[in-house]
């Protein structure tokens, strides 16, 4: 039996299955402090009975190098109470398991990819929500340098309609999660982007700057596909307005032409949990 959990800023979502692709029964828990949040999910894991590897696919940052003593850790998070958090040992020594750990969004990526059917073209997964993040699979293995990708963190051209908004994200400004979150959103224009009219220009203006991170991705990286989910890529009609964006930035260039896709997730809500249980699987099988 294989667990997942899929931790969250704001919750917690916990699996357990016999393959990813086969959960039999989830649970979802608030995030609060370490203590009470991982308390209650290693008790209702445990108390699914014959648990033998735990995945985590977790909010950030973290520490992925394995040569690292603080593997496992989310780090310098600005989330209250979870900096240096050593969520992956202390799961794994409570629990009794091997533990397979990642980014949530690599967790989702590599969830994405598996039932893209695999292959070798690679895929990105954005998430557009609380915060901006971004995982990348290549070759079925999720991409780790000298650390996890922070692709919500890269600076995007200003739209012309969005000159004098300042940003939100509190290293960046105007950083992408910083002009395009779904706090962002509320700060510049005091609604949801859902909940604004459809002939509102904030849905043209974060299109255009989600369809930038796009190019970026198909420019610098040649994916094959770009996956956009969280609670503002939910936004009815965001998704191919992004992807008619990108298709007008890149203007006919780039040589992988229409093999480059932006859809929205194949897995819906269930990307991450999934990812969080191959990562629990592929940890199994390295003993």
């Amino acid at each position: 039996m294989l667990a997942g959990i899929e931790a969250g800023g704001t919750k917690f979502v916990l699996a357990v299955g016999p393959s990813p692709d086969r959960i039999i029964a989830r649970h979802t828990i608030p995030t609060r402090t370490p203590a009470e949040t991982l308390a209650e999910a290693a008790e209702w894991l445990a108390g699914r009975g014959g648990v033998s590897a735990l995945g985590i696919g977790s909010f950030g940052p973290v520490e992925l190098d394995r040569r690292s003593p603080k593997w496992g850790f989310i780090t310098n998070t600005p989330k209250p109470g979870w900096a240096d958090c050593d969520i992956a040992g202390w799961m794994g020594q409570r629990l009794g398991v091997p533990v397979g750990f990642d980014t949530d969004v690599n967790a989702a990526a590599l969830a994405e990819h598996a039932a893209a059917g695999g292959g070798t073209g690679g895929l990105a997964y954005l998430t557009i929500g609380t915060g901006i993040g971004g995982g990348l699979v290549v070759d079925g293995k999720p991409v780790h340098g000298i650390a996890h990708p922070e692709m919500g963190h890269i600076y995007p051209r200003r739209h012309p309609l969005d000159t004098d908004f300042a940003g939100i994200c509190p290293a960046h400004g105007d950083c992408l999660e910083g002009l395009a979150c779904g706090p962002a959103i509320i700060a510049r224009w005091g609604k949801s982007l859902s909940e604004l009219p459809a002939d509102h220009p904030g849905h043209t203006i974060i299109a255009d700057y989600i369809a930038q991170a796009c190019h970026t991705l198909f420019a610098s990286l040649a994916v094959e596909e770009v996956v956009i989910g969280g609670g503002v890529a939910q936004t009815p009609g965001l998704v191919e307005k992004v992807a008619a964006r990108a298709r007008a930035l890149d203007n006919g260039y780039l040589p992988g032409g229409a093999r480059h896709r932006i859809i929205a997730p194949r897995l819906g809500g269930d990307a991450g949990i999934t990812g969080a249980l191959m990562l629990a699987e592929a940890a199994l099988a390295e003993g």
